[in-house]
């Protein structure tokens, strides 16, 4: 880097480093601070840049559901994050899953070797305000307490945690596939990318008991005021809310026949792919905060995994967000200091791609705003817009995180006449992906955006995947 920094970004994750990248390439230059390898959480585990420490899955990849969309959208405004997840990606069906080993090398690789990027390794305790330029605050979930103790006496704000939670992960060859059988995501699509094991009724009921007299290590903070994000819900917190419930939520045996019987199971694991090799298997939608002995255990009892070896165990870590709509305006930026931003998960986004999201917003917003040139954010109708409208939406009574869905976009125009039957789901939601297309187009144009073209047309959805992520 051969000019001095104009900007400072706080944090190597997703966010940080698609922000740092879209300013770079807009010919900024940046220094991007990370605390790893000096220092890491204990859900951090590698010493690339981008590191995914939940899921290895992007979500649905389908244009057709919300989270699909925001893929084209970042995939045609330049997404760095979205270049490497299809570079590297692994078999999932529906889903966009990665490599997570060969992702974040990638990244790692681009990011590092940009000339416009500086990266500075080790703790930042404090935000360093006294820096002459623009600052970037995107740490991610795993903010570390002194700085979020920093940012909580800066807002005047009291500080906002919520609970994420990790799925353990087997090794491949531990699985029984004598048992265990491969299909589609919950038998949908053509490729059997997941592998399954299937529960009578009598396993099941035991396997759910099991999990509900299992001991659990304890939150660090005070019980009572425990947040869990929904869509990562932990196995013994469904649980706890009814009998049946883990079978309507990730032991869904929906559309899978188990090849013994020809017949639905009464419930279904599914694992899928952490790698390219699938030497790895994630237990999907299995976050838990049982000890690992009793996670050995329990999931012993699920048919196939009797014998399992466990790659990684799950956890459960604090998510720390801010009060965006009362504390951030539609760049990012803190209403009471607009130097400092915010990006990714601690801005009130939920998820990787949401959190890339957030990042190139940032950085696109902010290199205008170098260049001297106005910005207008991008429309409720695109799913960019609609993530950036629910976390700068100051007429919610209470804020909380999300991720992006259908229910966050402007609605469509009542247009259907007396006596005809409403649009569909599937034909809504086909809507508003081509209005959402159009609409990314004549905003970047707007913008002065380079923007690949839309893809022709948009396949029907399929329900969205839940998985964390």
């Amino acid at each position: 880097m051969r000019d001095s920094p104009q900007v400072l970004v706080l944090g190597g994750g997703l966010a940080g480093c698609e922000c740092a990248f879209q300013l770079a390439q807009a010919g900024v230059q940046v220094r991007l601070r990370e605390m790893k390898p000096h220092q890491r959480t204990p859900a951090q585990t590698s010493e690339n840049l981008c590191e995914l420490v939940c899921s290895n899955s992007l979500r649905s990849d389908n244009p057709g559901n919300a989270i699909g969309l925001l893929h084209e959208e970042l995939r045609r405004l330049g997404s760095l994050v979205l270049r490497a997840a299809d570079d590297h990606r692994v078999p999932a069906g529906d889903a966009l899953a990665v490599d997570r080993d060969l992702f974040g090398a990638a990244i790692e690789a681009r990011v590092t070797g940009h000339p416009n990027i500086a990266v500075v390794r080790g703790e930042v305790d404090a935000l360093p305000l006294d820096f002459d330029g623009p600052i970037v605050v995107a740490t991610g979930p795993l903010t570390t307490d002194a700085l979020a103790a920093d940012i909580v006496r800066l807002t005047g704000a009291e500080r906002l945690s919520f609970y994420d939670a990790i799925s353990p992960i087997v090794a491949a060859d531990s699985v029984d596939m004598g048992i265990a059988f491969r299909a589609s995501r919950w038998g949908k699509g053509e490729s059997a990318d997941y592998v399954n094991c299937p529960l009578d009724k009598p396993q099941y009921t035991a396997f759910v008991q099991a999990i509900l007299d299992a001991d659990k290590l304890p939150l660090a903070d005070f019980e009572s005021g425990v947040h869990f994000f929904p869509g990562c819900l932990p196995i013994e917190v469904i649980a706890a809310s009814g009998p049946k419930s883990l079978r309507f939520g990730p032991m869904k045996p929906t559309g899978l026949d188990d090849p013994r019987t020809g017949r639905w199971a009464y419930a279904i694991v599914q694992l899928r792919a952490e790698n390219l090799h699938k030497t790895a298997y994630n237990l999907v939608g299995f976050q838990t905060r049982m000890r690992q002995a009793e996670q050995r255990r329990v999931l012993a009892l699920i048919p196939g995994l009797e014998q399992a070896e466990f790659l990684r165990y799950g956890s459960v870590h604090r998510n720390t967000f801010v009060d965006s709509p009362r504390l951030l305006d539609t760049e990012m930026r803190l209403k009471s200091m607009p130097k400092l931003r915010f990006a990714g998960q601690i801005s009130g986004v939920e998820g990787y791609v949401e959190s890339t999201a957030s990042g190139l917003w940032v950085g696109l917003a902010l290199a205008a705003q170098l260049r001297g040139e106005p910005v207008a954010p991008p429309p409720p109708t695109t799913a960019l817009g609609a993530l950036l409208q629910h976390v700068t939406d100051t007429t919610a009574p209470a804020f909380q995180p999300s991720n992006v869905h259908f229910g966050l976009f402007e609605p469509l125009p009542q247009t259907a006449e007396p006596g005809k039957r409403r649009p569909g789901k599937p034909e809504r939601k086909a809507a508003m992906t081509a209005r959402a297309r159009i609409e990314l187009s004549t905003w970047a144009r707007s913008q002065r955006l380079s923007i690949a073209p839309a893809p022709v047309g948009a396949p029907s959805p399929p329900d969205a995947d839940a998985t964390c992520g």
